[in-house]
C-alpha cells in the first residue's frame, strides 16, 4: 500500500475497458515463483522494468542486427531494432485496445538470447551444439534463469510465451509454419518484428550500398510506398483495419491480419531482402569471420571449462550448455576482443 491507496489495483480497474480478448493483468497465469504484486505496477507493467533494467538488455545495444560491427553510427543494432518492434506493437495494440503493457514487456524482451553477430551467430551454436540453438528459446531461458545472479526475472506466463513464440522460419508471413502465439499481443508483436525488420533493414541495405531505392520491387512500393515511414504507416493501419478489433468479424477465433493486397506486398519485400541482402551478407568474407570466432570459442571453452566465468557453472550440468549460454550472452565487441585476446582466430591459443 502507498498510504491508503492502492495505484496497481486502480490500473487494474482501468483494465477493464480493454477488448474482452485482451488479457487482463490480474488475469495472468501467474509467475514460476509466487511473489507479492507491487503496489505500483501492473503484472505486465513489473515485466517490462524487469527486463529493461537488465544485463542482457544492456549488451542489445552491441549485438548485430544485419551488418556486423558496422562503423556508421546510424546501422540498426539489436537494441534499436527491439524498440521500433516495441513501438509499432504499441500503437497496434492500443488501436485495437488490447494490452499495451504486455505487448510492451514481449517486445522488449523478445531477442535477449540473441547471439553475437545476428543470425549468422545462432546458425553456427546450431550446427555446434547438439542439441540445437534458437534464439527465442535462449531468450526464455534467459529470462528463466541466466539473469539475476541465476534466479532469472520470473516473469509472468504470457510475456514468457510471447518472448518463446515470437519466432518463425524463413516462411511467408502468415504462411504455412508462421506459428501460433497464445495471447493477441503476442500476435501483435509477432508481426510487429517483422514490419520493423524488413523496414529498417532496407534502410542499412541502402545505406551500406547493397541496393538502391530503385531497387526495390516496384509492385511493393506502389502498394506500400517510396519510403520507410510510409511503408511501416501503410502495413501498421492495414494490420489495424484488417485485424478482428475494427473488422468486427469471427468473434469466436479473434486473429491479427492484412489484407491479401499489403500482406502480398510485404512478403514481396521480405523475399527481395532475402534475396539481396540476407543471403548476400551472410556469404560475405565479414560473416565467414563472425563464424570462424564463434567456432573457435565454442572450442575453446569447451576444452578449457577452466576459463569459464565461474557463474555459468551454476547453469547447467553439461559443459556445452554452459558454452552455449556464455558465447550466445556476448556482444559482437566482446567475442571479436576475446577471440583475438585468446588468438584463436591465428590458429592457436594462449
Amino acid at each position: 500500500m502507498i498510504g491508503q491507496l492502492n495505484i496497481r489495483q486502480l490500473a487494474e480497474e482501468r483494465e477493464e475497458s480493454l477488448s474482452p480478448y485482451a488479457v487482463k493483468s490480474k488475469s495472468s497465469r501467474g509467475r514460476l515463483k509466487n511473489e507479492e504484486p507491487c503496489p505500483v505496477r501492473t503484472a505486465f507493467q513489473h515485466d517490462r522494468d524487469r527486463i529493461i533494467h537488465c544485463k542482457s538488455f544492456r549488451r542489445l545495444k552491441h549485438k548485430t542486427q544485419v551488418f556486423i560491427a558496422p562503423l556508421g553510427d546510424h546501422y540498426v543494432t539489436r537494441l534499436t531494432h527491439t524498440l521500433e518492434v516495441s513501438q509499432i506493437a504499441r500503437t497496434i495494440a492500443r488501436a485495437l485496445n488490447l494490452n499495451e503493457d504486455l505487448a510492451e514487456a514481449i517486445a522488449l524482451g523478445h531477442d535477449l538470447g540473441h547471439t553475437p553477430f545476428g543470425h549468422v551467430g545462432e546458425e553456427v551454436l546450431n550446427e555446434l551444439y547438439h542439441q540445437g540453438f534458437r534464439h527465442n528459446e535462449q531468450s526464455l531461458r534467459v529470462v528463466d534463469l541466466l539473469e539475476n545472479n541465476g534466479q532469472g526475472l520470473n516473469l509472468t506466463w504470457e510475456v514468457r510465451d510471447g518472448i518463446l513464440n515470437h519466432s518463425k522460419t524463413r516462411v511467408d508471413i502468415w504462411g504455412e509454419g508462421w506459428g501460433k502465439v497464445n495471447t493477441l499481443e503476442g500476435e501483435v508483436v509477432k508481426i510487429s518484428d517483422s514490419v520493423a525488420y524488413i523496414n529498417h533493414d532496407i534502410d542499412d541495405a541502402i545505406r551500406a550500398g547493397m541496393i538502391s531505392e530503385g531497387d526495390l520491387p516496384l509492385s511493393a512500393i506502389v502498394k506500400l510506398g517510396n519510403s520507410r515511414s510510409l511503408r511501416i504507416s501503410t502495413m501498421v493501419c492495414d494490420i489495424i483495419e484488417h485485424s478482428w478489433a475494427v473488422r468486427g468479424q469471427d468473434k469466436e477465433n479473434p486473429t491479427i491480419g492484412m489484407s491479401p493486397e499489403i500482406l502480398e506486398a510485404t512478403n514481396t519485400l521480405r523475399k527481395f531482402l532475402f534475396e539481396r541482402v540476407y543471403n548476400i551478407r551472410s556469404a560475405q568474407e565479414e560473416s565467414e569471420r563472425a563464424r570462424e570466432v564463434v567456432r573457435s570459442l565454442y572450442q575453446y571453452f569447451n576444452e578449457h571449462e577452466d576459463r569459464l566465468p565461474p557463474e555459468y557453472r551454476f547453469y547447467s550440468d553439461e559443459i556445452e550448455r554452459r558454452v552455449v549460454d556464455y558465447i550466445a550472452g556476448m556482444s559482437d565487441q566482446y567475442a571479436l576482443r576475446l577471440a583475438e585476446e585468446l588468438s584463436l582466430t591465428k590458429g592457436k591459443a594462449k
